[in-house]
């Protein structure tokens, strides 16, 4: 496959500030590529670097071909972390005014516009104000309008933020669509679940670096099975147990206790169980686990992702 995006050895600094160092990865053509890490990693430079609207301190950037994204603007859907639709027009007027600013003929642009509404089961919303739509309704047609030109590559910086789980479906549901239809799609986000649904691949960031690149699978694996146990059972107890390290208590209530802890390659849970038992001890739930993303992105970063980090506020102090 032919890479839409490359991204060589990309740094940028604001000052003595170092936001991203050293970065590099591809995305092909019509894949969907997560692009993940906790608020204030360097999401956000990364994604101003490939729009040309930051310049890089170090590094090589192409995008569709071009060495800047502002030559290939016309042919890159972007949708901003921060939302912005003029509160007093219709959704029809707003779509097809973006569509407008990327050269698409008005009336074209209302006519997708009206099409892609009904799609999204927004119909009957087309002729209200947008100070009038739900949060969900507005960033669906936020959304909208940033694709109504069919762009080639499409960039989404946190898309799901602020939106309910029903309406975080249909935005999903919205990116297997695009990426359906042929186009290429770049997402950030620090909600792993909605990137171990959509994405072809992943690219995980911490502290302005990258930590992983590879598929959702290929990422699990890099983190071992654990295991849960409930019940009135002490962290000593639990790393006694055949083929356990890592022990973590994850609640203590009156003294019965979860406890989290890795389990060995190779080890089985059920040895660990069957030691539990004859060792005497009160466990009252014992569940086997596979890794989420999420956890392997704790596993690779050490990091959080839910967590914010002192490079968003420095981001946007500059």
């Amino acid at each position: 496959m032919t890479a839409a995006l490359t991204l060589d050895g990309v740094s940028k600094r604001y000052g003595d500030f170092q936001a991203v160092r050293d970065l590099s990865f591809e995305v092909e053509k019509g894949s969907i590529c997560g692009f993940l890490g906790p608020n204030g990693a360097g999401k956000t430079s990364t994604i101003r670097m490939i729009l040309g609207l930051q310049p890089v301190t170090a590094g090589r950037i192409t995008i569709l071909g071009a060495d800047d994204g502002r030559k290939v603007r016309d042919q890159i859907g972007f949708l901003p972390e921060e939302r912005g639709l003029y509160k007093k027009m219709t959704p029809v007027d707003a779509i097809a005014f973006f569509g407008a600013l990327k050269g698409l003929p008005s009336g074209e642009g209302r006519k997708r516009a009206r099409e892609m509404l009904v799609a999204q089961g927004l119909g009957e919303a087309r002729r209200k104000k947008m100070k009038d739509l739900s949060k969900g309704m507005s960033q669906k047609v936020q959304l909208i309008a940033s694709v109504v030109h069919r762009p080639e590559f499409v960039i989404l910086d946190e898309p799901f933020s602020g939106l309910d789980p029903v309406n975080q479906q249909g935005l999903e549901a919205m990116i297997r669509g695009l990426a359906a239809d042929g186009a290429t799609v770049l997402f950030s986000t620090h909600v792993m679940q909605h990137a171990e649904r959509l994405c072809d691949k992943v690219v995980l960031l911490a502290r302005g670096r990258k930590a992983f690149e590879g598929t959702v699978a290929e990422a699990r694996a890099t983190t071992p099975r654990f295991l849960e146990l409930e019940g009135a059972i002490a962290p000593e107890q639990a790393s006694g147990l055949p083929g356990v390290s890592g022990v973590e208590v994850v609640s203590d209530i009156d003294g019965v206790r979860v406890i989290k802890a890795a389990l060995g390659r190779g080890a089985q849970g059920q040895d660990a169980l069957k030691a539990a038992f004859l060792g005497g001890l009160d466990v009252r739930r014992f569940e086997l686990r596979e890794p989420g993303l999420h956890d392997a992105f704790i596993g690779l970063t050490g990091d959080n992702p839910d967590q914010d980090q002192s490079v968003k506020a420095a981001e946007a102090a500059r």
